[in-house]
């Protein structure tokens, strides 16, 4: 009688389906209650699904978003985001001194006329010391930025700048850095002389705010302690 009243008061947390067949769009947030022998019947108990139609981070709420990732984009990582750059000697000091990143890796092609400076939070001290070896350690590290300098633009009178995405053609828009405590880092950037797109209480979004690179480029502010308090509308 005790076994039988136990599954009576669990049959009310689970419910009985069919197994459905397998489908690469099938919800990753069912969570099968038990294994289901393959020879047999096709038919399995599983939980409630954990994501709700009203959840907008689910697929419900977002057309197109793929629920399951294929497998055979397992590994994949998101890797570099490129920038041109006039004169690699003030992006290089601005990236490093400014923000504190690290040069990872250095590419140059002279038949081409071109460098590649890899840079990021990486610990640059940890890469090996030989150069392929680096270089291939360089393309496994995770949000690098990629300054390509075209030889001859820092001295070019002529050259007029890139764009920078944030005016028309509206295009590109922005990096954005976590940092410790925004309110410090944008009075560190004053001193340090960074040019300022918005300050942290410009706007209707105060507590974000938003420097210019040496070229124009925009990177956003942020940091942890803050960033859910000035979404929390949005989420």
């Amino acid at each position: 009688m005790a076994i039988t009243t136990a599954f009576s008061r669990l049959s009310l947390l689970i419910r009985f389906t069919p197994r459905p067949r397998p489908s690469p769009s099938s919800s990753p947030y069912t969570i099968p209650f038990f294994a289901p022998n393959p020879k047999g019947p096709k038919f399995r108990f599983r939980l409630f699904s954990m994501a709700s139609s009203n959840d907008k981070d689910s697929p419900f709420k977002n057309p197109g978003l793929q629920a399951v990732p294929d497998e055979e984009t397992k590994g994949y990582i998101m890797q570099q985001t490129m920038f041109r750059i006039k004169d690699p000697k003030v992006s290089l000091d601005f990236y490093s001194r400014v923000l504190g990143m690290s040069l990872l890796k250095r590419l140059d092609f002279p038949e081409m006329k071109f460098s590649l400076y890899f840079l990021g939070y990486a610990d640059a001290a940890s890469a090996p010391t030989n150069p392929v070896d680096r270089t291939v350690w360089t393309f496994g590290q995770k949000a690098t930025i990629e300054l390509t300098h075209n030889w001859g633009t820092e001295s070019d009178p002529e050259f007029k700048g890139y764009h920078n995405g944030n005016s028309e053609p509206r295009g590109f828009g922005h990096i954005g850095i976590t940092v410790d405590d925004t309110k410090k880092a944008c009075e560190r950037f004053e001193r340090l002389g960074v040019e300022f797109v918005k300050r942290l209480d410009d706007g209707k979004m105060k507590g974000i705010a938003f420097i210019k690179d040496p070229d124009g480029y925009w990177i956003e502010i942020f940091d942890l302690q803050t960033i859910g308090k000035i979404t929390l509308g949005a989420s």
